[in-house]
């Protein structure tokens, strides 16, 4: 790597000395690509959009902004003009060849960057660059068109409010509603979900399609899937009784197979829908924030006793307004990839037409 690159190390910033601004802060971590705040330090250095950088763990990744980078990160320079979308293909390939190389232990450094070689495809004995920017644009294409039909599949391509959305909205910023506070146990009937006494492997099939939902605080408690019959009905709320909270507390849409120490609220009332659970698992999620810990987890009997607060109408939950605000949100939230969704497939229609 080092014939098309030269490289430079980020400062170290304190804690304590970081001021708020708008300028990303690049740190050493996978998630949210390594930002880990956003800061206004006009002393610490600003590197360009259009680089490369690689933490002290191997993770790599293209950035299309400009940042600032603490001192456990390289940042990567051109040193002969490489197109954007090349990047982003040789940003793969780094990741392929160091990503599993490095931890704690073996942390990437300046040194180790010297020793990195990649594979790139090559033409008359030349990088060919072009083969990457083609590549990365057929595979962009190919995501926009997954989206776009994710998008109508989902019903979330239509991003306009509608006058009763404007309304919740409007209501919501101002105040005009009333919060009322309910047991979770009065909503829900909550019991044990039933489950298979097999082997994960046993359960688990590739091809698999009904979910088998676990203690897992990520992927919505989906462990995998299997061939055999869901013995739990979908349309309802999983919990596990295990944690220090409701952070595994998720909507599953569909029927599916329950675990160990997997609690399965079926509602006692209509409409019940994901929109609906979204709020009803966010506000248990608050109630439950820091209040229980391994000695005293949030299990069935904690479940039931809890107490939430909800949007109400004539001292009932007021289950419209939570569908209202849920689906406005979802369309603020989605109105930008829907846009740049657009653009893109037209963008892509007109270079097929000019072709």
């Amino acid at each position: 790597m080092k014939d098309l690159f030269t490289i430079k190390r980020g400062k170290r910033l304190t804690v304590e000395n970081r001021v708020k601004g708008n300028r990303p802060l690049v740190t050493a971590g996978y998630e949210n690509t390594g930002v880990a705040e956003f800061i206004g330090n006009e002393e610490q250095e600003i590197f360009p959009e259009d680089t490369i950088t690689i933490d002290m763990f191997a993770n790599t990744f293209y950035r299309n902004y400009s940042y600032s980078a603490d001192d456990n990160i390289l940042v990567l320079f051109d040193k002969e003009s490489i197109p954007s979308k090349a990047k982003i293909f040789i940003v793969s390939q780094i990741n392929k060849a160091i990503q599993s190389k490095f931890s704690y232990g073996k942390q990437y450094r300046m040194g180790s960057f010297e020793q990195t070689k990649i594979q790139l495809p090559t033409k008359n004995g030349k990088i060919d660059f072009d083969f990457m920017e083609s590549f990365i644009e057929e595979l962009e294409a190919e995501r926009i068109e997954e989206l776009e039909a994710y998008l109508l599949a989902t019903g979330l391509s239509n991003w306009t409010l509608t006058e009763k959305e404007k309304m919740t909205l409007e209501q919501f910023e101002s105040g005009n509603f009333e919060w009322g506070e309910f047991r979770i146990g009065d909503l829900f009937e909550i019991n044990p979900t039933k489950y298979y006494r097999l082997k994960n492997e046993e359960i688990i099939s590739e091809n698999g399609k009904v979910p088998l939902i676990s203690n897992s605080s990520t992927a919505n408690g989906v462990m995998g899937f299997s061939n055999l019959e869901p013995n739990n009905k979908g349309n309802s709320i999983t919990c596990s009784d295990t944690t220090v909270g409701a952070d595994t507390m998720y909507y599953q849409e569909k029927d599916f197979i329950g675990y160990s120490h997997i609690q399965h609220l079926v509602p006692k009332f209509e409409p019940f829908n994901k929109l609906v659970a979204s709020v009803i698992i966010s506000v248990c999620r608050v109630s439950t924030s820091k209040k229980y810990d391994y000695g005293n987890k949030f299990n069935r009997d904690a479940m039931n006793n809890t107490k939430i607060q909800l949007p109400t109408q004539n001292n009932k939950p007021d289950y419209k307004f939570m569908e209202s605000f849920i689906s406005a949100i979802q369309k603020i939230v989605i109105k930008d990839v829907v846009l740049y969704a657009d653009r893109k497939i037209n963008a892509t229609k007109e270079v097929v037409q000019k072709s």
